[in-house]
């Protein structure tokens, strides 16, 4: 009861309809209560399930076929999730195998979709193919040239650079599950960069995030990396000099 009382009179209270932060969750003497103990609990253990959870592979390879696209399976230097997480300037790197297939499919592609497991391959898993779902039509539509789909096992988001270089593409969008939070462990985001190569950093890109089902929903979502797309192409840059500005557009 008094916990009830105490939602009722937070002045936060209003506020969680929009997040799912926590926020105005009550106390039980100088703690706050069992109920949100446990579930800060499981969201924890949800969060480090993410970190190791396992690209599925073949789940996304099946999926993915309606897109009539030629699939790579690659793979960075960072041989172990331990590795992985210890270095993580090794998940920045294609290894030497990787680099050779890359090697055959140079494709003075438009784009190139690069979807790598990041911090959470459950997000990756779970939001890739919804995501393309909508998107590619709209591409195919627009006349532009998709360089094959690249996926990616212990990769960090610089390896796109990499990657969009050997095969020639003018502009790579890389999926990549984010790193979990205590309220998001399936989140994904989404990175642009034009004309990319290696030694390329974090100004010469841009970013959507939070891309899931309780955030930035899927259609919304291509629809922006859609906008994004044609402006990057359309300019000639991305990173810093190009602004997300489809709001503004009457």
């Amino acid at each position: 009861m008094v916990n009830k009382e105490i939602e009722k009179t937070d002045p936060l209270s209003s506020l969680k309809e929009f997040t799912a932060a926590r926020i105005a969750i009550g106390r039980t003497g100088t703690s706050i209560p069992i109920k949100q103990s446990l579930e800060f609990k499981l969201a924890h253990a949800h969060a480090r399930d993410a970190v190791y959870s396992v690209l599925d592979t073949d789940g996304l390879l099946n999926s993915m076929q309606p897109f009539n696209l030629p699939i790579l399976h690659l793979h960075s230097k960072a041989l172990t999730r331990h590795k992985y997480l210890k270095r993580p300037d090794l998940g920045r790197q294609l290894n030497e195998e990787s680099a050779e297939l890359l090697k055959d499919y140079s494709t003075n592609a438009d784009i190139a979709f690069i979807i790598v497991d990041g911090l959470s391959a459950t997000a990756v898993n779970e939001n890739t193919y919804p995501l393309l779902e909508v998107l590619i039509p709209q591409l195919n539509r627009a006349g532009l040239k998709i360089a094959p789909i690249c996926l990616v096992e212990q990769g960090r988001v610089a390896i796109g650079d990499h990657i969009g270089h050997l095969l020639n593409a003018k502009l790579t969008v890389l999926l990549i599950g984010e790193r979990p939070g205590l309220s998001a462990a399936d989140s994904m985001g989404a990175y642009f960069t034009y004309m990319p190569k290696p030694g390329l950093t974090d100004e010469s890109r841009n970013c959507i995030s939070n891309i899931r089902p309780q955030g930035l929903t899927h259609k919304p979502a291509a629809e922006k990396i859609f906008y994004l797309i044609n402006e990057a192409l359309k300019r000639k840059l991305s990173g810093v000099a190009l602004k997300d500005n489809a709001g503004l557009l009457e």
